[in-house]
């Protein structure tokens, strides 16, 4: 058996394509979430938590699967800032993955709203309710959205600059299906 990993395991792989297009879901269902009065609104919370609350199980799993398989390490070739840049942003990932699900959750306790998911499962509050707690847990949760977007958005310029540009395996690391090795050899 090979020391080296080269590619990610079948099951983070599966597991980071379904988060990446639940997450994407979720950010767009927030903004659809708080810009509207229709009637469309409640359905929307209803999904954005259930989604929420499968999401945080989700990254526990994910988190658990990387300690267990590890990761590929990254090219030699690569200059250690973009090293450097892709540690920090994953950890920002993984941080706002675990931060938002449980600001969401502590937001709705705070406001004494009951947390009921599709199929009727209820989650029980853990905090107190106070108005204070709901407005501070609900501007963290709305505004950290945002960078939560723009680290979603940061991670997929970086996995096409891979892919498109530096053509260097990283993104085939992840890719659900074996690509073609499109490097040219040097000469």
């Amino acid at each position: 058996m090979s020391t080296a990993l080269h590619r990610f395991a079948l099951v983070q792989r599966f597991l980071h394509w379904l988060m990446a297009a639940c997450i994407i879901a979720m950010l767009f269902i927030g903004v659809g979430m708080v810009s509207t009065v229709a009637p469309t609104y409640l359905p929307l919370i209803l999904i954005h938590k259930t989604l929420g609350v499968t999401l945080l199980v989700l990254v526990v799993i994910r988190l658990a699967l990387r300690l267990h398989y590890g990761a590929p390490p990254l090219p030699e070739d690569l200059p250690p800032a973009i090293k450097l840049g892709a540690r920090l942003s994953h950890l920002a990932l993984y941080g706002f993955m675990i931060v938002m699900p449980l600001l969401g959750l502590g937001m709705l306790w705070a406001a004494a709203y009951p947390i009921v998911l599709y199929g009727g499962i209820q989650i029980p509050a853990v905090l107190p309710q106070s108005d204070r707690a709901h407005t501070l847990l609900w501007n963290a949760h709305f505004y950290l959205g945002f960078a939560f977007f723009a680290i979603v958005l940061l991670h997929l310029a970086a996995a096409l600059f891979h892919a498109l540009v530096r053509r260097d395996g990283v993104f085939g690391t992840m890719a659900l299906f074996r690509l073609r090795n499109r490097t040219t050899p040097a000469e």
